[in-house]
């Protein structure tokens, strides 16, 4: 398996599979926010950029694969985002479990000044909802629990990879290339 994972790191395909995914969850919460009309909250926010990280780790994958430096920051941006955004999913988990006036995400988003997304991108990355609302679910799961899993499965995902890494590729030898 772990040679497997190695030759998906060293080829394009995989790394684009990866940015298609994360894109594809990244417009899912968007038709989530204005095809059903469900408002997004602070910890939503939070971990739409957390998918966004993941999406720029495929991005920087995808430009030269092969380059084991390319790889390894690619990797690592992408176990980043992925651990950040499951602690971020279990923390609003948390909030929709147990939701108390003591146990409350902020109102309003809390970007970087050097970074204002909610401000550059509104449409995008400002919150209007309350975190401790279950507004959606599917076979008995609440959206923020299948983010959470989501984020488990890239966080798998991107440990088995780094850990593929230490693996010696066999050189083939082909006879046209």
């Amino acid at each position: 398996m772990l040679n497997y994972l190695k030759d998906l790191s060293i080829h394009r395909a995989g790394w684009l599979l990866l940015l298609l995914s994360a894109l594809a969850l990244e417009g899912s919460a968007l038709y989530f926010q204005y095809g059903m009309d469900l408002a997004p909250c602070v910890m939503c926010i939070y971990e739409r950029v957390a998918l966004f990280g993941i999406a720029v780790a495929g991005l920087i994958g995808l430009i030269t694969p092969r380059l084991l430096i390319l790889r390894l920051t690619a990797l690592l941006i992408g176990l980043g985002s992925a651990v950040k955004g499951l602690l971020l999913a279990l923390k609003h988990v948390d909030y929709q479990l147990h939701p108390a006036p003591w146990n409350q995400c902020a109102y309003k988003a809390e970007f970087p000044h050097t970074l204002p997304l909610d401000q550059w991108f509104p449409a995008v990355f400002s919150p209007y909802g309350s975190c401790s609302d279950v507004v959606w679910k599917l076979w008995g799961l609440s959206m923020a629990q299948w983010i959470a899993v989501i984020f488990a499965f890239y966080t798998l995902l991107f440990i088995l990879l780094l850990i593929s890494q230490l693996k010696t590729t066999k050189k083939r030898r082909l006879l046209f290339k």
